[in-house]
């Protein structure tokens, strides 16, 4: 019998690790975590799970560190056989729970989709999505609509060098590159 309880989707729903696999026999759970640290997603005791039969939550129970990766109990799974139904779902959290950040301090997510314009004003596209590197995070931007041409671009993300302004309100991010590059 399935221990997953309906639920509305999350008002901004956002993915924060995944379960990937069955561990041990007591129903443990084997998770990849996309948060930084990736003990953060214990922080957030209530996931939400996408099912084809629409949005479910669990609780978590217990979470730790085990080897190189993460570990955890759900409530109301105890064997192996019950946590199978959720291996292989995304873990999700509702974006109003994070944490919020000093000024100027921003979380990846509301940076994915914003258009990236030089500050000349050339449109180069949106922001797909943020590579860490070591040296500096990167921003891919890929083409959209209306763009200067169909490249995609790396940029670095380096606040008061290449990246000048960030507008959440009007989606925009300004940035000092050159479109030829």
């Amino acid at each position: 019998m399935s221990k997953l309880k309906q639920a509305a989707a999350p008002e901004q729903a956002l993915v924060v690790g995944r379960i990937t696999s069955v561990y041990g026999v007591k129903g443990w759970v084997k998770l990849y975590s996309h948060t930084e640290p990736m003990q953060g997603i214990f922080d957030y005791k209530h996931w939400w799970l996408k099912t084809p039969s629409g949005w479910k939550t669990v609780e978590l129970s217990q979470g730790r560190l085990q080897g190189r990766g993460l570990v955890a109990s759900v409530k109301g799974y105890s064997d192996r056989d019950q946590v199978k139904e959720i291996c292989g779902m995304d873990i999700y959290i509702d974006a109003a729970e994070l944490p919020e950040l000093d000024e100027g301090d921003y979380y990846w997510s509301q940076l994915e989709g914003l258009r990236v314009i030089t500050k000349e004003g050339v449109l180069l596209g949106k922001v797909s999505q943020l590579m860490e590197t070591g040296a500096n995070d990167v921003i891919v931007v890929r083409a959209c609509e209306g763009s200067f041409d169909r490249e995609e671009r790396l940029i670095p993300y380096a606040p008061g060098t290449y990246v000048l302004n960030i507008d959440l309100e009007q989606q925009e991010m300004v940035v000092d590159w050159d479109p030829e590059f």
